[in-house]
């Protein structure tokens, strides 16, 4: 088993939201998500070589969850709790992120980093 990294790091680019939205007269009637992935985040912080926790656009506001999921779409906005957020991703971590306390801390200090940077960002806009 690895071990988790003693440092993160934090990327940060501008995508566009790509939410679908379907509207009818003045009435918003849905919204799609859009795919999660490599090319759809704003804020990235890399675990592993193939996996990653992600701030995306998405429905107005930045969703947190992992790069590579085999349950798409499983995300919170970043305004949850970050404890929240990692219990409620956990599942998609992958096989190169253990099931363990010490890579579960390491990906809620991940989501931590990617908050704290949005808030930051929100402050300067």
């Amino acid at each position: 088993m690895s071990a988790p990294p003693k440092m993160l790091g934090l990327e940060r680019r501008a995508p566009k939201d790509q939410t679908v939205i379907v509207e009818s007269g003045d009435s918003t009637v849905m919204m799609f998500g859009p795919s999660v992935g490599d090319d759809a985040w704003a804020y990235r912080v890399q675990l592993t070589d193939d996996q990653a926790v992600l701030g995306f656009p998405k429905f107005f506001t930045i969703g947190i969850g992992f790069a590579v999921e085999t349950d798409e779409n499983t995300n919170l906005p970043y305004t949850s709790d970050a404890e929240d957020i990692a219990k409620h991703i956990w599942h998609n971590r992958g096989d190169s992120i253990p099931d363990d306390h010490e890579w579960l801390l390491t990906v809620r200090a991940a989501i931590a980093i990617i908050q704290n940077a949005i808030y930051q960002d929100n402050e300067e806009a």
